[in-house]
């Protein structure tokens, strides 16, 4: 390579971006790219193949115009910035988008350009439809409605439906979104594409879709008039009301259109009708008028022809992509269906098993609480055993005790009856003690009685002995005792002394007397001995009985019963006592 080529100079270029409806680009362009090279360039990297819908549009002063595909970039009336602005949007409508609308790049962005103009309110759309479409937005940007996923309020950053709209009904946004929300769940199982073709259907029945507005003029006049170019032809509508117009020239009806300067004139196809003139005051806005009127006059013509060989070979490529897509979206929704339900039996299975946990675990609690349960029981048990056991024990002991009181009361009864019986006997005979002291007491005021006798006449014996003595022997006596004092011995020392006389006196009546009285005493004394023998038994088995039912807590009261009367055998004894001291005196 020779040193001149190495310092040839590089070709100049300007910077460029690009907007699409959805994302901005920046290319280096060379000087001498004409419009087609900067276009083919875009149309290439977004990957765009129906060319003939778009262009690139840029700003002139207060209008717009269309980069000229044929003429030079920097030639044409282009902003001088750096980079240069231009806008990649559809220039041309299509009249039916699911019949002309082949690939899903070209659809999505006229979803876009369209949705942004009925936002804008470039595009008249009533109230209902707005919801509807809002709905189908909704449905293309986040797929499936699904309650758990999609809250309240997951709507309010995206703007859905025309202000005008908005303003028209007192609604608050969430009232908005529920209505949106509402036809939004109505979509289930629609696809990104599918709910965008349905968005465009809907939208290329709206009045003022596709149609491009131009001010014009009638006649000199200046009657202020608007002119409609779209996909179907031209139309005149009045500056109020662009929905409805006056006059409407189908492309099919249309000879030739031309203008020179500021005047169009629309000619007919039947030469009988009246030409229509009118006036526009800016040559480029006549020249934009006159490049939209050919561009959709082709498409009009193109349409009704046969597809060219590119055309079939994309709509072949794009039919065959819908059905490779369609499986895809089959296959998708397959796994996905699978994917749910093994979601589901996954859920479903942890539920269970975490259900199947919570029931081991209360199962476990149970069986904790069992065992515990079980083992108090068993401790109850064993403490109910040891209880049965003493308390047989016990009843044992009680049925013995019933047994040994039932055999003491049996033997308590009977040594009651004994004693009530000795008892009886023991009243009888100290009754019978009591009459026979009563007895020997009148026995002894007899034998006192009899005493007393015997002492009189003992005393009249000793009287008459005395004067017996004292005549016959008066000086023995003088000499062996002086006279004695005067008292109650006198008598008894003269029996003394004249003791002798006295035995030979009475000597057998005295004997006789003193045995009797001999043989009753001992006979008294005996019997006194053997009384109160009986008397000290009887009180040592009372005082017994009485022991053994206070320890057996039986015990009989005896002391109601009274003991016989006791009599001291000296007070029994005192008038034989008496007697036998007499006789021992004697």
């Amino acid at each position: 390579m020779s040193i001149l080529g190495l310092k040839k100079k590089q070709p100049k270029t300007f910077k460029v971006k690009v907007s699409t409806m959805d994302a901005e680009m920046e290319f280096s362009c060379e000087v001498k790219w004409k419009g087609k090279d900067l276009f083919d360039l875009v149309c290439r990297t977004i990957g765009l193949r129906e060319t003939w819908f778009f262009g690139l549009r840029y700003t002139v002063k207060d209008t717009y115009a269309w980069l000229k595909p044929d003429k030079r970039v920097l030639d044409q009336e282009v902003p001088k910035d750096s980079p240069i602005t231009f806008h990649f949007l559809a220039k041309f409508f299509p009249e039916k988008v699911e019949d002309e609308l082949v690939q899903e790049i070209t659809q999505h962005l006229f979803f876009l350009q369209v949705k942004k103009q009925i936002l804008d309110e470039e595009i008249f759309c009533s109230p209902e439809a707005s919801v509807l479409l809002a709905s189908y937005a909704v449905q293309a940007k986040y797929g499936d409605y699904d309650p758990n996923f999609h809250k309240p309020g997951f709507l309010a950053q995206d703007e859905l439906l025309p202000k005008r709209v908005l303003m028209q009904y007192q609604m608050t946004p969430d009232m908005w979104e529920e209505k949106i929300t509402a036809w939004y769940a109505e979509h289930r199982n629609i696809t990104r594409d599918e709910a965008e073709m349905e968005y465009l259907k809907i939208a290329q029945d709206l009045d003022m879709y596709g149609v491009s507005y131009f001010s014009i003029t009638q006649n000199k006049r200046d009657t202020e008039l608007l002119l409609g170019v779209d996909a179907q032809g031209l139309h005149i509508y009045n500056p109020n009301n662009k929905l409805s117009p006056n006059k409407s020239f189908p492309w099919s009806g249309i000879r030739n259109i031309s203008y020179s300067e500021k005047e169009f004139t629309i000619k007919p196809l039947d030469k009988k009708k009246e030409v229509f003139k009118f006036y526009s005051s800016q040559l480029r806005v006549n020249k934009l008028i006159l490049q939209l009127c050919i561009g959709n006059h082709d498409l009009f013509m193109r349409r009704r022809k046969v597809d060219s060989i590119e055309v079939q070979q994309m709509k072949a490529q794009a039919k065959e992509e819908k059905a490779r897509k369609k499986v895809e979206r089959q296959i998708l929704a397959r796994e996905k269906q699978m994917r749910e339900e093994a979601e589901r039996a996954k859920e479903e299975m942890e539920r269970r098993m975490f259900q199947l946990q919570d029931e081991a675990r209360m199962a476990n609690e149970a069986l904790l609480r069992s065992e515990e349960t079980a083992d108090l029981l068993a401790e109850k048990a064993q403490i109910a055993e040891e209880e049965a056991k003493l308390l047989a024990h016990k009843a044992a002991e009680a049925e013995q005790e019933r047994q040994r009181l039932e055999v003491t009361a049996l033997k308590t009864k009977e040594e009651k009856r004994l004693m009530e019986q000795k008892m009886r006997e023991a009243e009888q005979l100290a009754v019978k003690l009591v009459e026979q002291s009563e007895r020997r007491l009148k026995e002894a005021d007899h034998l006192k009685q009899d005493l007393n006798e015997a002492k009189d006449a003992e005393r009249r014996a000793k009287q008459k002995l005395l004067e017996i003595t004292k005549t016959t022997y008066p000086l023995i006596a003088a000499y062996s005792n002086p006279p004695p004092p005067a008292g109650p011995e006198s008598p008894e020392m003269a029996i003394e002394m004249g003791n002798p006389i006295q035995m030979d006196f009475k000597d057998s009546d005295m004997k006789r007397l003193s045995m009797e009285i001999e043989r009753e005493r001992l006979e008294y004394m005996e019997k006194s001995k053997h009384l109160q023998d009986q008397l000290k038994e009887l009180k040592s088995e009372i005082e017994s009985l009485k022991l053994e039912e206070q320890q057996q807590a039986g015990v009989y009261n005896l002391r109601s019963y009274a003991e016989p009367p006791f009599i001291p055998p000296s007070n029994r004894n005192s008038a034989y006592m008496a007697q036998m001291a007499f006789y021992e005196e004697v």
